[in-house]
């Protein structure tokens, strides 16, 4: 006998009412064995959420910063030269020695120079010596009168000569008419043709009187010409000493300037400290013969540092004077903090590691406080902080990517990704400050990938 939920070859016993009993076909059960098996499948090959990282979007502190390698400096830094070339003495002082204004730091011998002293002012005596005996070389003034009155006797000479050919021709005119008038007698039968031949014979005789009283005139010329040229050269002679003085006058000039020189210069063969502070480097500590600028030592205040930070030109123009300093990895556990006192002007090429030439503009900036032991030349963190806020809007910078012109991010909504728009303010290295676009508490997808478009149906990881 069988029990009431026993199942028969020919179907499924599925309950009984009045003592009957009655079954499910057997293709019911068939058929709903299929639509599960259809259901696993469906089930099996739909789409699966993707799974993302999300980020939120808050309110609260942000700074901007440009992250740098910087290292300290002495502020007011001396290095001391050789003012003169000769040979330095042994320099007796040590790196972190002490020192006051005016303490004497280095010595040059000064024997050469000395001897270059007294050598140029015996050159000056000489000059002197023979700027005395200039005088003897001129004219004496005797001379000069003779000569002057050798012009005047000349000229004298001239003018009388000159009278004389005024009555010779005078002469010679009246034996002209002489001989005229005897020459019409003569032909009248009134006198001799000797009285003729006569008057004739005086009137040669007078022009050959006019011409040498004529030639005496020359004569006369000729020598005052000469007696002028020879005033001319006692002339020159006279002014020649001039030149002479001249020449020796600039000569002397130019050695007592040279003397003024090598004075100042053996002066300066004992070196001075300029201000008080500590030796920070001996760069020239034995003695040797060294050139004039060479340098020797170098000098400073080892308390009174200021930072030094070189960053790319293009993160030099936000950097402005008064910007706060975080330092760090100074070799204490604080952070020290610092000011910005300048930016240079002009920027540097230096070559990366990675070999690539970057232009570079050094940041100095002022410690608010120096802790011990911080010294000259050593390398700091330091992170200058170019904006910041306490309540800023915020999103991560690993959420946002490049949409044609503007900003975009994936925010999550009810399971799903939704592209939207961003305006952003300013950014730091993992956040950027929302203008318009999200709100505070907005869930945005980080490092969205290629999978990841509108309507996609996400995850959290």
């Amino acid at each position: 006998m069988m029990s009431a939920n026993s199942v028969s070859s020919g179907g499924a016993m599925v309950g009984s009412e009045g003592g009957r009993r009655w079954r499910l076909p057997r293709w019911w059960l068939y058929g709903l064995g299929g639509l599960g098996l259809v259901g696993l499948v469906v089930y099996s090959l739909r789409p699966q959420p993707v799974a993302v990282d999300l980020g939120e979007v808050t309110q609260g502190a942000l700074q901007v910063t440009i992250a740098a390698e910087g290292r300290t400096r002495v502020r007011d830094r001396f290095v001391v030269a050789a003012p003169v070339a000769g040979e330095l003495r042994r320099i007796a002082l040590r790196q972190g020695d002490r020192v006051e204004e005016g303490e004497i730091v280095a010595q040059i011998d000064s024997l050469p120079i000395d001897s270059q002293v007294a050598a140029t002012q015996a050159q000056i005596r000489a000059l002197r010596a023979e700027m005395a005996g200039v005088d003897t070389q001129r004219p004496k003034p005797a001379a000069l009168r003779a000569a002057q009155a050798q012009i005047q006797a000349a000229r004298a000479t001239q003018q009388q000569a000159q009278a004389q050919v005024a009555q010779a021709e005078s002469a010679v005119a009246q034996a002209d008419r002489d001989r005229d008038r005897l020459a019409a007698l003569q032909a009248a039968g009134a006198i001799s043709q000797q009285d003729l031949e006569a008057a004739q014979l005086t009137v040669t005789e007078r022009r050959q009187a006019l011409e040498t009283v004529r030639q005496q005139v020359s004569v006369a010329q000729a020598e005052i010409q000469a007696a002028q040229a020879n005033l001319a050269v006692l002339t020159q002679e006279q002014q020649d000493p001039d030149y002479l003085l001249d020449v020796y006058q600039a000569q002397i000039a130019s050695l007592e300037a040279d003397l003024t020189s090598l004075s100042a210069d053996a002066g300066r063969a004992t070196i001075a400290a300029p201000a008080a502070g500590q030796v920070l480097q001996i760069l020239e500590e034995s003695a040797r013969h060294v050139a004039a600028g060479t340098p020797l030592l170098e000098l400073g205040n080892a308390n009174s540092l200021e930072l030094v930070i070189d960053i790319l030109s293009a993160d030099a123009v936000r950097v402005a004077p008064g910007d706060p300093i975080e330092v760090n990895r100074w070799g204490g556990d604080e952070t020290l903090t610092a000011t910005v006192r300048q930016v240079e002007p002009a920027a540097f090429t230096e070559t990366s590691a990675l070999g690539v030439d970057e232009q570079r503009v050094n940041v100095i900036a002022d410690f608010s406080t120096l802790p011990p032991g911080l010294g000259d030349g050593y390398r700091v963190d330091a992170e200058i902080i170019v904006w910041q806020a306490v309540d800023a809007v915020q999103v991560p910078v690993s959420a946002l990517f490049r949409c044609d012109t503007a900003w975009c991010t994936f925010v999550a909504d009810n399971g799903r990704a939704q592209q939207r728009q961003v305006e952003l303010g300013h950014r730091s290295d993992f956040a950027a400050v929302v203008a318009s676009g999200l709100a505070v508490g907005d869930q945005v997808i980080l490092y969205p990938s290629d999978q990841i478009e509108s309507g996609t149906r996400i995850a959290g990881r």
